[in-house]
């Protein structure tokens, strides 16, 4: 009998769009999925790029879709944005914030000031998504870069699946400011390594396996991390995209479906023809 996938790791950390749900919809299996590992006591992470709501608010929407979840398993981009922001300004800096209300929040309670504009002259701006971006938004951004102050994004992901459809991503509406201003953010989300060895550490694992759906963010920040990565097939990235990708962003795994973690059928990513 074939081993489980589950066998050689100690936790998992897993992306949430397009591993877990799609819009207001959980992906078909991933509740189930998950309530397994909480029956064999596998530890579980949930690391998102999404910067709009709270660990507290994704966690609450997590449970209502069926999939267990505590508020001190989410690791979020907004709070690493905001360590950056830390790193890099005087207490009580302006900063204008582009992004939701939770993201104002956040800057809020880190110390920062909140410019209402540009025409405050803030130190910083910092960008997360927010479905309630408009153009005015994304000019006020710009106006203040073009001005001098310094630029963060919580993360650069070019786009998000949704119960229609992929949609355009935080990444994409910063990609709209650098055309303004012809400059590129630091970024606080994956692919950085930062939030997977975080939250390892935070949730005591030592060799988790990193599940998402996309080879740009969710791969490339887990191999980053020094963890073994799969690529499940609900959301973005397809099996011929990782048989294609480079080193950086190639999985371990590719998972049709997140059951395949129990039933022995998931499969290795094969070796580039030449290698």
């Amino acid at each position: 009998m074939t081993p489980s996938l589950l066998d050689s790791y100690d936790g998992v950390l897993f992306d949430l769009d397009g591993v877990l749900y799609a819009g207001p919809h959980a992906i078909p299996g991933a509740a189930q999925a998950v309530e397994q590992l909480v029956s064999r006591g596998v530890p579980r992470g949930y690391v998102t790029n999404n910067a709009s709501r709270s660990a507290e608010q994704v966690a609450t929407h997590l449970n209502e879709l069926g999939i267990p979840a505590l508020t001190h398993e989410v690791f979020g981009s907004a709070p690493a944005g905001i360590a950056l922001l830390s790193a890099a300004l005087e207490p009580g800096a302006s900063v204008l914030v582009t992004g939701s209300g939770y993201l104002r929040t956040l800057v809020q309670d880190a110390g920062f000031s909140v410019a209402e504009s540009a025409a405050d002259h803030p130190a910083a701006v910092i960008q997360g998504f927010d479905p309630t971006l408009g153009w005015a938004d994304l000019a006020e951004a710009a106006y203040a870069v073009n001005n001098g102050a310094q630029w963060f994004a919580t993360n650069l992901d070019l786009s998000i699946p949704r119960e229609r459809g992929i949609a355009p991503g935080n990444g994409a509406l910063v990609e709209a400011v650098g055309r303004a201003t012809g400059q590129t953010p630091t970024a606080a989300g994956k692919p950085e390594p930062v939030m997977f060895t975080q939250a390892a550490d935070s949730l005591k694992m030592q060799r988790p396996l990193v599940i998402g759906d996309r080879l740009d963010t969710d791969v490339l920040g887990g191999n980053r991390a020094g963890f073994d990565t799969a690529l499940v097939l609900t959301g973005i990235d397809t099996a011929a995209a990782a048989e294609q990708a480079q080193d950086s962003m190639r999985p371990d795994w590719i998972l049709a479906e997140l059951r395949q973690l129990f039933d022995g059928s998931h499969r290795a990513l094969q070796e580039p023809a030449g290698t």
